[in-house]
């Protein structure tokens, strides 16, 4: 038993030693975060104006008519309609909509 407790705090010590060479980097990595991202940040832009706003925008607006077309049937079972939750969808979704508009200036890209 207490063989196997050795092995396993070698093989531990072993392997955080082999991971912690990689944290002591040689350099300028401020520098090197810094160009990556002047690299990147048109391409972080096209692919979230492109993909990531159409896809939020495609489940909100199901969303909204998915309960609209819920509360629309509650009406008619109860005779009231409940204007909060298609309400809120539908802020969400020309919140959604008009990001892209206002959202770069913020981040400053």
């Amino acid at each position: 038993m207490k063989k196997k407790i050795f092995i396993v705090l070698i093989t531990i010590a072993v392997m955080t030693s082999i991971c912690s060479l990689t944290a002591f980097a040689d350099g300028d990595v401020a520098g090197a975060v810094e160009s990556t991202w002047t690299s990147a940040k048109s391409q972080i832009k096209s692919i979230v104006d492109n993909v990531v706003f159409p896809v939020i925008d495609v489940i909100l607006a199901i969303l909204l008519f998915a309960k609209l077309a819920t509360s629309y049937l509650d009406y008619r079972k109860h005779g009231q309609f409940e204007w909060a939750a298609p309400a809120i969808l539908f802020g969400c979704l020309l919140f959604s909509l008009t990001a892209p508009l206002y959202l770069w200036s913020i981040v400053g890209i």
